[in-house]
């Protein structure tokens, strides 16, 4: 274990072991072994983070730096992301498991996300308001909200991140941030083109460690002014509950089981091809995977024949082979609640049309995975199983398809493939969720907003919402009058 890499806590500028010197090891997802160590923080680091960022906003260094002064460090982190791409890209497969063909790409795509926030760091305004008072001069001004706490998972680290840290460095807050205890190692890393972008020590603290000793205590912390987090809903349900000791503006970007209408005027082979990059893309590790299936009764048939024919090419294997399509789970128990999720599926009559079991080969590895569903109450059309498992029910009708659409607790994403433009607007404004993709799947963009409905949480990330989400609205008002205030008594 002492040859293994070893990533510290990064702390008010300083690299640091945790205070009660724990430390975890990471297993590489391909391999199943162990490949590197990190440090956990203790609640007293998590005290001495937000210490720090509490400290800095009101350090004339970060306090005082004009609007323009920060994004100009925010055009740096993206600069030293681009660079980074590569590297970065290589530790979160080896982390994750997902596949480096993704994960370097996306990391490259990220640094936009620092370059949008970067310009519109100065692009927050206050208004004068038309006030009904001749002699009030009246305006606001947006401020920083204070101490962000941001919390992301494992997979989609670097974007997770950019949507949260960007628009709160913009807006002039200080972060406190928590990577997955599962897979920290990109994001510990990431915290050294922080440091090397300039920001003063204490605008952004990089820690990570398990519930009890880093989450907890980070969350319901009376210094925390706004939770940015992005996870499952039974952990935000503990969130929103530690929320309630310090009444923080709290943001949630949740699970989901989004659907995928398929009609029967649709092109067959880009529909294949959109459920495929649904299901199968980042190995279904995603919280927008398409897992919801829904397809016109004439045309199922014949779309499962194009995806067969199209899932016999995909490569499952290394993650780090750029020839690899699928690689392995993050975690072994991903594996085994997939295959307990499928074995109620056949009981309840589902039909497995290839995959079904996991790879016959070291790893946390399961093939992908169709199941044709009767019943809109097979189990793995209501359950998250971040895998690769495509799930499909057939629909006669229109209403009928919206309505399966809508038949979930959760409202993330969801996806429509036709050739009728108007039935594209109609069923597109009917489907409960934050994201509609029409003949396509899984597009994102710093320009557009992203998040969720019902039980995949509340609040908006990326877009020029984002940075507001991070202020607070003051109202100033100074009287013109000649004359002195009158009646105190009376409001004016």
């Amino acid at each position: 274990m002492g040859n293994l890499p070893h990533f510290q806590l990064f702390i008010d500028g300083e690299w640091t072991e945790g205070s009660d010197s724990q430390v975890m090891t990471s297993e590489n997802p391909a391999t199943g072994q162990g490949w590197a160590t990190f440090a956990c923080a203790s609640a007293g680091d998590v005290d001495r983070a937000i210490a720090a960022a509490r400290r800095v906003l009101d350090d004339p260094e970060w306090r005082d730096m004009t609007q323009t002064a920060r994004g100009k460090l925010l055009y740096r982190l993206a600069d030293l992301v681009a660079e980074n791409a590569a590297r970065l890209g290589e530790l979160e497969t080896t982390d994750s498991g997902k596949l480096l063909a993704e994960t370097s790409a996306q990391t490259g795509y990220v640094a936009d996300y620092y370059r949008y926030f970067a310009g519109l760091a100065d692009k927050v305004e206050g208004t004068v308001l038309p006030i009904d008072k001749p002699d009030m001069h009246v305006f606001t001004t947006r401020e920083p909200i204070g101490v962000v706490a941001a919390i992301v998972p494992w997979n989609a680290q670097m974007f997770l991140t950019a949507t949260k840290l960007g628009p709160a460095l913009a807006a002039g807050c200080s972060v406190v941030l928590k990577a997955s205890e599962i897979a920290p190692a990109p994001m510990l890393e990431f915290a050294r083109l922080i440091e090397q972008a300039g920001f003063p020590p204490g605008v952004v603290s990089v820690i990570t460690g398990d519930a009890e000793n880093c989450a907890i205590p980070l969350t319901r912390h009376p210094d925390i002014d706004r939770i940015a987090f992005t996870g499952g809903p039974e952990t935000a349900r503990h969130v929103v509950r530690n929320s309630a000791e310090n009444f923080a503006v709290t943001s949630l970007e949740l699970g989901g089981k989004s659907p995928i209408l398929v009609f029967d005027d649709s092109d067959l082979d880009g529909a294949a091809n959109g459920l495929i990059a649904g299901n199968f893309g980042a190995s279904g590790q995603s919280c927008v995977a398409g897992t919801r299936g829904l397809v016109h009764r004439t045309i199922l048939e014949p779309l499962i024949e194009r995806i067969e024919q199209k899932a016999s090419a995909i490569r499952l294997g290394d993650p780090l082979h750029s020839g690899t399509h699928v690689g392995p789970l993050c975690t072994a128990a991903q594996v085994r609640k997939i295959e307990a999720t499928l074995a109620t599926a056949r009981g309840q009559g589902a039909v497995i049309r290839f995959g079904g079991a996991p790879a016959d080969r070291p790893g946390n590895y399961m093939t992908p995975t169709l199941v044709q569903c009767t019943s809109p109450e097979t189990e793995t059309l209501k359950v998250e199983m971040f895998g690769p498992v495509m799930s499909l029910l057939a629909f006669d009708t229109e209403e009928e398809a919206i309505a399966l659409a809508n038949s979930t607790p959760y409202g993330l994403g969801s996806g429509i493939f036709t050739q009728n433009l108007a039935r594209a607007h109609r069923v597109s404004k009917r489907i409960r969720a934050g994201i509609c993709w029409v003949n396509t799947y899984r597009a994102i963009s710093p320009i557009a907003p992203f998040g969720g409905f019902n039980q995949s949480g509340y609040g908006r990330e990326a877009g020029v919402e984002a940075i507001l989400d991070y202020t607070r609205t003051k109202t100033t008002w100074i009287s013109t009058a000649q004359e002195p205030m009158a009646n105190p008594f009376v409001m004016r």
